[in-house]
């Protein structure tokens, strides 16, 4: 028939709309990504440790600072009072005693008497301490793991963790309890009458000194026991 004229128009495949389909659906998701991002998720409350009974050196604030730094397999744990200078006197053969039957890991708190003797109008303590991987005892050498730390309030608190460079983490003996160590030095030590103590900056912890003074007199002292 004359006048008629064919004309032929090219569909689109399937495969080129999938592809455009797809490229219109990421286009939408980010524009909607760009319009509405995602929150970061909130940070999840730490849990604190639950006390048997209260502290004469740590306040709410220490022990909730503390439980932050301590091993995640400890989150939870129930702190229960092994030992305290002021109901079971300074000795540390009472200390040990008092160990027995516990397998640890175990928070030592101490609290210096150096702040009133330097000024005796001043209420302010130095608080320190560490935290050991195994329950106190006696032993012939070093015992522990890299789980154990030293910590000091100073008044923020710093916490001294294993470096790696020893496994000098705490070594008890009749006359002096002993933690981190190098070069002849102790980074915390206590003697038999748990009344003297010094500290000094060594290799295990790459410590400060913990008390203001590397030499000090304890007037508080407690060993909790987390289980």
């Amino acid at each position: 028939m004359k006048g008629l004229r064919w004309r032929y128009t090219r569909l689109p495949s399937q495969v080129e709309d999938t592809l455009s389909g797809e490229e219109g659906e990421e286009g939408e998701e980010e524009e909607e990504e760009e319009a509405a991002p995602a929150p970061a998720p909130a940070p999840e409350d730490p849990v604190e440790p639950h006390l048997a009974e209260a502290s004469q050196v740590l306040g709410a604030s220490e022990i909730r600072q503390l439980s932050l730094h301590l091993p995640p397999r400890v989150t939870g744990y129930s702190w229960s009072l092994a030992f305290c200078t002021a109901r079971d006197g300074f000795s540390l053969r009472s200390l040990y005693r008092q160990m027995e039957g516990h397998s640890g890991p175990v928070l030592l708190v101490l609290k210096d008497q150096d702040g009133q003797l330097q000024n005796a109008s001043s209420s302010a303590f130095q608080i320190f301490g560490a935290f050991s991987s195994s329950a106190f005892r006696l032993s012939k050498g070093f015992y522990g793991t890299g789980e154990t730390f030293l910590f000091s309030f100073s008044p923020r608190l710093k916490v001294f963790k294993w470096t790696g460079s020893n496994s000098f983490f705490v070594k008890g003996d009749l006359d002096s309890l002993m933690m981190g160590s190098g070069s002849g030095q102790f980074g915390l030590w206590l003697d038999g009458d748990l009344y003297h103590g010094g500290s000094h900056p060594c290799a295990t912890f790459n410590n400060e000194v913990l008390a203001r003074q590397e030499q000090f007199c304890i007037k508080e002292l407690e060993a909790w026991v987390l289980s």
